[in-house]
């Protein structure tokens, strides 16, 4: 390409090849805006770790706790997009609003959307996303690890809900660059009973003082998928006196549940097992009735793979978790 300038021909395009490279290398850094098709760069702010595509983009508005509408940029659309966090479940809302004080949901809900806000709030509302697969989505939203920028440095925000107690891990197994991290900042959270993993953080509930913890059985003998009844999760009790848990529910990471029925009792001294298949309920033993194994066993290498089973009262408190491989649980 050729131009007049002052009455010399200049070859333009050297020039504008030279420049392309520049802006590539810079957004590669996590620098500034994506172009439609992504950069290439660290999955991790704090790199290392696998390379990620990466983009850029202004967050129009929090929706919840792991979800942003975000106007990408370069991507081609006229109009924003909701992003889902990688590898992050928060509790869900029932009411949602720009307003803060409008919102309204389950235990933790708002506090982790109010969070989120803040983090957005305090990075511009520019964001850097990252994910190993473009392609990959929940629910035919964009899965992205999301980061801020503040005071200089490019911010996890799933990183820091986790380690806040404000959501739950949640691996997907295309995307493990953060699965290492996260299941760490997880695990210390439960172990400094922030939040989700403070008992009575959302009153006082049935059975306050009971000593209950739970055990997941990830890996059913044989093939997971054709021994569903041996992947299970057992609900132990310490206490003297058998605890009523009707109304209560037991849940992996996702947003599968199992509620107990009216009369259901975890036995003094005893176990209640929730087993993934079907079959006839006990008194000690209930089925899910699912129809594909829930827990994903876990891995040593580079994926870091793993789940958890929580347990929730009425309140919305949680009350026995397992998270493994790496497991933490209340004292009894």
């Amino acid at each position: 390409m050729f131009a007049q300038a002052g009455g010399v021909t200049v070859d333009t395009s050297g020039m504008l090849r030279r420049l392309a490279l520049v802006l590539a290398a810079v957004l590669a850094s996590g620098g500034v805006a994506a172009p439609a098709a992504a950069a290439s760069g660290s999955c991790l702010p704090t790199g290392g770790g696998p390379r990620c595509q990466v983009w850029t983009g202004k967050v129009v508005r929090v929706g919840d706790g792991d979800t942003l509408l975000v106007d990408v940029t370069g991507d081609g659309r006229n109009n924003p997009r909701w992003i889902r966090l990688i590898n992050v479940q928060a509790m869900e809302l029932t009411v949602y609003s720009t307003v803060a004080s409008r919102r309204r949901g389950q235990c933790h809900a708002v506090a982790a959307a109010a969070r989120l806000e803040q983090l957005v709030r305090a990075g511009g509302g520019v964001v850097r996303m990252t994910a190993q697969h473009a392609s990959s989505a929940s629910k035919n939203r964009p899965l992205r690890a999301v980061q801020v920028r503040i005071g200089g440095v490019w911010r996890d925000v799933g990183l820091d809900l986790l380690r806040r107690g404000l959501t739950l891990w949640q691996p997907f197994k295309g995307e493990y660059a953060w699965n290492a991290a996260y299941r760490a900042a997880q695990a210390r959270a439960a172990q400094d009973r922030l939040n989700l993993y403070d008992t009575d953080a959302c009153g006082s509930g049935p059975s306050q003082q009971a000593a209950i913890s739970a055990f997941v059985n990830y890996d059913a003998e044989g093939l997971d998928e054709r021994n569903l009844n041996g992947e299970y999760v057992r609900l132990d009790n310490a206490s003297a006196a058998a605890v009523p848990i009707g109304g209560w529910w037991v849940r992996d990471s996702g947003l599968r549940r199992y509620t107990f029925r009216a009369g259901s009792v975890i036995p003094a001294h005893g176990s209640l097992y929730v087993h993934v298949g079907t079959g006839r309920d006990t008194a000690t033993h209930r089925y899910w009735g699912l129809s594909s194994p829930v827990f994903d066993n876990p891995t040593d290498d580079e994926r870091a793979l793993g789940d958890g089973a929580y347990l929730f009262d009425p309140k919305g408190d949680m009350r026995a978790w397992m998270q493994y491989p790496v497991g933490t649980r209340p004292p009894a």
